[in-house]
């Protein structure tokens, strides 16, 4: 089909992580963890002294690499970066939201929740018509 995207098919792809510390070390403990040969991570840990930037520097990474499919993000943390999870529109990698101990989970804001409610709406279908 014209305009369609290809998916690449690797034997291997990472999922990269953008949370809490206990978010980050359940997903380490659970081996999703890497560490290449330049020392970069698949994971970025959010405390207190995470500042805005490193955490968009890091989703930009995390969606630019050709080794990850999908980037996991904790919700209130991709609240702080709203307008890139947003205007994300690739299908790889893709970007899921992930609730935190703290922090639960809003369905009001989760930007792939949205934008499947927006293809199954009447304004959606009404304009695939015309």
């Amino acid at each position: 089909m014209a305009g369609r995207t290809n998916i690449p098919t690797n034997n291997s792809a990472l999922i990269a992580i953008i949370a809490d510390e206990d978010t980050v070390t359940g997903f380490l403990m659970a081996g999703v963890g890497n560490v290449d040969l330049r020392k970069k991570t698949n994971y970025l840990l959010v405390d207190n002294k995470t500042t805005v930037k490193q955490i968009e520097d890091a989703f930009k990474e995390f969606t630019a690499r050709e080794d990850i499919a999908i980037v996991l993000i904790s919700q209130y943390i991709a609240n702080m970066i709203r307008f890139l999870v947003d205007s994300y529109n690739k299908p790889v990698p893709a970007i899921l939201e992930i609730p935190s101990k703290d922090h639960p989970y809003d369905p009001a804001h989760d930007s792939v929740l949205s934008r499947v409610k927006y293809l199954f709406s009447a304004d959606s279908v009404a304009s695939e018509r015309r």
